[in-house]
């Protein structure tokens, strides 16, 4: 299993977006920033229906657990999703193409991967789907979210596992050391 890194600053995050629609176009760049903020897999990700997307709330069954879940829209995804919807009003999917060989179907997991592995190779960053997941997890961490909250979001059945996803070390460990000094 190839191993992907979160964004860990919010200015990386959003030169991973303008990167992405400057040189793949749009629909990564909406994917990018949609994703950070729904959290879902790629899989899952792009099986959202524009009609889905429009009510607000994603109603779906995870690909990879079965769990049923209900992922309540922001700000933000909603208006990549009114603006998508603007643009596209035909579309069954949110994120769907109109090449010629995928016309009417969403954009492939395989290419989404490849962009944003471009884009991480551009800025340093070992960048895939799973990414998107992991820079939402680490943004909450490092705005004091506690882990099992994060592990709730992500629907992971352990915090540990969640520590590891979203990629704490032992030098973040070790700077709490220091951070949060107790002078008596």
């Amino acid at each position: 299993m190839k191993i992907v890194e979160a964004v860990k600053t919010l200015d990386d995050a959003k030169a991973v977006a303008n990167l992405l629609g400057k040189h793949k176009g749009q629909i990564y760049s909406d994917i990018w920033t949609f994703g950070v903020n729904a959290a879902l897999r790629i899989s899952d990700l792009l099986s959202i229906t524009m009609e889905q997307a429009l009510s607000g709330t994603v109603e779906l069954t995870e690909s990879k657990t079965g769990k049923t879940r209900s992922i309540p829209l922001n700000s933000t995804a909603m208006a990549i999703v009114e603006a998508r919807h603007k643009a596209n009003p035909t579309h069954e999917w949110l994120f769907q193409v109109d090449s010629n060989r995928a016309s009417g179907k969403a954009i492939s997991r395989f290419a989404v991967a490849a962009a944003f592995k471009e884009v991480g190779e551009i800025l340093h960053i070992k960048l895939g789907t799973h990414s998107m997941r992991k820079t939402l997890g680490w943004v909450m961490y490092s705005n004091g979210a506690s882990i099992e909250r994060i592990c709730k979001l992500l629907n992971h059945s352990s915090p540990a596992i969640t520590m590891a996803y979203i990629g704490l070390t032992q030098a973040d460990t070790d700077a709490a050391y220091t951070e949060f000094e107790i002078k008596i």
